[in-house]
């Protein structure tokens, strides 16, 4: 199951960076996940800084 990010987002950029196969972009309001792309890896909820990413 692919990791989603919330409203809580601040666009950082802190989950892009960390993503392993690049699975994270910057959408108009916040971050978002390419859920084929994401391998649930726990990469990105582990580096948020306000815990807006969940599985």
């Amino acid at each position: 199951m692919a990791y989603k990010i919330s409203d809580a987002c601040i666009k950082c950029g802190t989950c892009a960076a960390g993503c392993p196969v690049e699975a994270i972009s910057e959408g108009d309001e916040q971050y978002v996940i390419d859920e084929n792309a994401c391998i649930s890896c726990g990469a990105c909820a582990d580096s948020c800084p306000v815990e807006a990413i969940a599985e």
